[in-house]
Parts: C-alpha cells; structure tokens; sequence
C-alpha cells in the first residue's frame, strides 16, 4: 500500500532560492533538478506525475519529499560519503616536502616525481598530488637580480613619475644600446614551412661581422629614433645624441633616461649634455635595466626579426634592422606602464623579506 505523500509547505526564503537555483547557469545539475522537485512538490502534484515531468523515477521524488521535509533546503545537499580510507600518512606527505625543500639527489640538481618516489616509497603519482597541494615545482627555476644602487629608491620614484605623470612641453625618450649583434648566415639553404611542416634550418651558422643599434623610444608616442654603427664607444653614443637633437622638435625639453654605461658618462658626452640646459639625464639603478622601456621594444626587435633571420653581410643587417623601425614608426604604439612606484617597492621588498626568511645565506637589501 502506498503511504500519504508528505505536504510540502515553502516559506517565501526558502521559494526564493529553489527558483534562483533552478534559473542559475552555473548550478550543479543534480541541486537544480532536486530544486524543480520540490518546487512542483510545493505545487500540490503527486510524485508520479512530477516524475513523468521530469524524468525521474517516482522513488527519487519521494526521497527528496522526504529529505526536504525532515532537514528543509540543507536536506538538498548530498550527504558525506567517506569514501576510500588514506593510505598515506601525514607523516609521509610531511617527509615528501620536507625532501623536496631541503635535499637534492645524488645524480641530479632536483628531484622528479619519479626519483622521489622510489626514494619515498610511495607512487610518483602520490608525489604529483603532494606537490600540487603545496605548489611545488623542483623543474622549475628562474632568476633574479636585485639592485644594489644606494639610490635605487630615489632613481624608481624619479623615472617612474616620468612614465606616469610626464612634465608638459616635454618629450621623454629612453635611450639605450644593443651591441654585438650578429650578421649569422645559416651554413645551409632555410628550408620554408610547407603544410605539416614546419621551418627548417641548419643549428650551425657562419658570422658576417657585428653592428650596434642605439635607440631612443619615445614614451608617449611608441616613436624609435635609431641608427647602426660599427663600433660601441662613447664617440659613436654622442653622435647618436645629436641625431636624436636633430629629430626632436624644437622648443620641447628632453628628458633622457639610460643606464650608467660608462660610454654614457665621458667627459665629452658631460659637456655637451651641459651646454644643453633643457636636457636632463634619469640614469636608472644599477641592475634594473626593466626600468628602460626601450629595453622592452629590443626584446620586440630580436623576436620579430632578428632570432630567425638570415643576413649574410653587417650592411644586409643594418639595413633589416632600419626598415624595422620604419615599418615600427608608421603605426608606433606607446608601451602601458601599469605599476605605480610605491607598488614596485612594496613588491622589491616584499621579496627581500621573504629571501631573508629563507635563509639564502648573504642578507638581501630590504627596501623601505
């Protein structure tokens, strides 16, 4: 025989969620269908018909009627299931970490989910789940460097305040080198892409001499003023100098920033920056070329066109580099500076703090 249905009887809260619920996309599947069961339960219906509604069998309403009744809208919610008991310790997820932070194998500089497991006992699978709990990666390792500039506070808050809040009637350009770079013709013919194939070419290459490019960006505009010269001295630097006062408008002051390169700083190159009142230098900290934005658009310069090229002569060189700016200057597109100095300092020191509490062994400068 069949019992009485139990009565449900919904408060206007308890409406409320089911109907938010069952209209919410990101619901889980089986907490919306429970909250349409209760909600036609509400309605009067019996369980056979809300069953031939929604698919279900009759035995599934009835078992919601009946959790919703005794426990309300936390009878919904699928009760805990213990599931499989552990089989590994806590001491033996402690020992795994304690082995990943503080040891290193006998054949290698750090250890992989393999060579941790046989050393631990335990699946390399079970090492995978314990390094992504505690976000450990022994592949991974990058690099850093800190300034050590006595100024380097005063020189962040300087060139920073350029980027941001740039003075008016005023163009800034930072200005920087890149030399050495390599005229490198591949020792065989490039093989081009072909549909399932990618690019090939020879890892052996025949030098045709070097170039220097200077550059001077423009911060406002993403403008490039630059040129190629044979050789990297402070002769060529103050050349490069008055190319750059020759394109920059008149009646504008200029605000310099570069690194402390001692082709930078000569004598020669002092005078004539001082027989120029409206030019002022920004050196940046030792150690912080990612001050430079210009630094930024040479890491664009070597991506797009000097990592795969082909140049067979420093002139062929020379002259793929000068049609990259040209192409670069006729839609130049200004570089984002996001971070305000308070936030580059906060972040500096934040990492001194922590490489301090590491016990990296010589103390790191903490930045106030």
């Amino acid at each position: 025989m069949r019992g009485k249905a139990v009565e449900v009887v919904l408060s206007d809260e308890e409406r409320g969620f089911l109907e938010t619920h069952v209209r919410k996309h990101k619901a889980p599947r089986s907490l919306s269908d429970r909250c349409r069961i209760i909600l036609l339960c509400a309605e009067g219906l019996p369980s056979r018909e809300i069953a031939g509604r929604l698919g279900v069998h009759e035995h599934t309403v009835g078992k919601w009627r009946r959790r919703f009744a005794e426990k309300r809208l936390e009878g919904l919610s699928d009760e805990y299931r213990p599931g499989r008991p552990r089989t590994v310790t806590d001491d033996k997820v402690a020992e795994v970490v304690e082995r990943t932070l503080n040891t290193m194998p006998k054949d290698a500089t750090h250890w992989s989910v393999r060579s941790m497991a046989e050393k631990t006992g335990v699946s390399h699978t079970t090492v995978h789940r314990i390094w992504s709990a505690f976000s450990l990666k022994p592949h991974r390792s990058e690099t850093f460097k800190l300034s050590t500039d006595p100024l380097f506070v005063d020189k962040v808050q300087d060139i920073v305040g350029l980027y941001m809040a740039p003075p008016d009637r005023a163009v800034v350009l930072c200005v920087d080198e890149k030399s050495q770079i390599q005229a490198l013709d591949r020792t065989q013919p490039v093989l081009p892409m072909a549909p399932g194939a990618a690019e090939r070419r020879t890892h052996d290459y025949t030098r045709h001499g070097t170039t220097t490019l200077f550059a001077a960006l423009d911060v406002a505009t993403g403008a490039v003023i630059g040129k190629c010269y044979r050789r990297h001295r402070a002769k060529e630097f103050l050349a490069f100098l008055k190319e750059v006062e020759a394109a920059v408008p008149e009646g504008l002051d200029v605000h310099l920033v570069m690194d402390n390169y001692a082709t930078h700083k000569t004598e020669k190159v002092r005078q004539w920056l001082a027989r120029r009142r409206h030019w002022q230098i920004h050196f940046t900290p030792t150690s912080a070329s990612w001050l430079n934005q210009v630094e930024r658009w040479f890491a664009e310069l070597t991506r797009k066109k000097l990592q795969r090229g082909v140049h067979r002569s420093v002139a062929e060189l020379n002259a793929d580099i000068l049609s990259f700016i040209d192409a670069h200057n006729e839609k130049p597109k200004p570089y984002k500076w996001v971070k305000s100095a308070d936030e580059i300092l906060a972040s500096v020191r934040r990492f001194c703090l922590k490489a301090n509490e590491l016990g990296v062994g010589k103390e790191v400068p903490a930045y106030p």
